[in-house]
């Protein structure tokens, strides 16, 4: 066989898209603990367009970012000891990157970040829950803080509005949805994060996620229980304690 050469031309197409997040602060009143900060956090991205469809992302996640806007509000006229510091995370659709560059550029420091709570999808119902709305589940509390865990605990017990469901902190969950939001980059710096989400449905990354079926008391709902956790983290004497790896 005679030798031979073979010679392939490919021409490479890249496309580069900028984004941002979007950051607001609620600065501490207290002066020996402003420097301290809560961060709440919901992703503003979704899916776009595709073949002519839009991705509306009523759920995922206009729920949570809505919701956060909201305790945003009730926030800045309450006073906090502790800064609050709202964020509004690009591409956590594409693989949570947003929240993966505040970590490593942070405008705060992490070592004085208390906590991150993370609001993602809690507008709609699941098929577990049909029969009882008021529910929610609440991943990541007890992961690296036993006071995390007691004090969203306590809040909802004085609430007494949800039912708190921890199947998806199972670690053993095959869902793996503790590493799936933008808490999770808080964690894995040994933050502690509580991540608060209403489960998936047949409208989940569909363009049939539109705001029409969102269940919006239920969502005033959650924001009461995240604001109420996010003003015990903001306001007790000790920032909670990281007592787990």
């Amino acid at each position: 066989m005679l030798p031979c050469s073979l010679l392939m031309l490919l021409d490479k197409g890249v496309r580069k898209y900028e984004s941002a997040n979007v950051l607001g602060i609620v600065r501490g009143s207290d002066p020996a603990l402003k420097g301290e900060y809560v961060m709440v956090s919901a992703h503003f991205d979704h899916l776009g367009e595709h073949d002519g469809q839009v991705y509306f992302g009523a759920d995922d996640n206009g729920s949570g970012s809505s919701t956060v806007l909201e305790i945003a509000e009730a926030m800045a006229v309450a006073s906090p000891r502790r800064s609050v510091v709202f964020m509004f995370m690009t591409g956590e659709e594409k693989g949570l990157l947003g929240s993966k560059y505040y970590v490593n550029h942070p405008i705060y420091p992490l070592a004085q970040t208390v906590a991150d709570v993370n609001i993602d999808m809690v507008g709609r119902i699941d098929a577990l829950h049909t029969d009882d709305p008021n529910y929610i589940y609440v991943i990541g509390a007890d992961r690296l803080s036993t006071d995390l865990y007691n004090i969203n605990e306590a809040v909802n017990k004085e609430l007494g509005e949800l039912t708190l469901d921890y199947t998806y902190n199972d670690p053993k969950d095959p869902n793996r949805y503790y590493y799936r939001s933008d808490h999770y980059n808080f964690a894995e710096r040994g933050i502690p994060a509580i991540f608060f989400f209403n489960g998936t449905h047949p409208d989940y990354h569909q363009p049939t996620d539109t705001p029409d079926k969102l269940n919006y008391d239920r969502m005033a709902r959650v924001a009461k229980l995240a604001l109420g956790t996010i003003s015990v983290l903001a306001n007790r004497d000790e920032r909670i304690k990281v007592d787990k790896k």
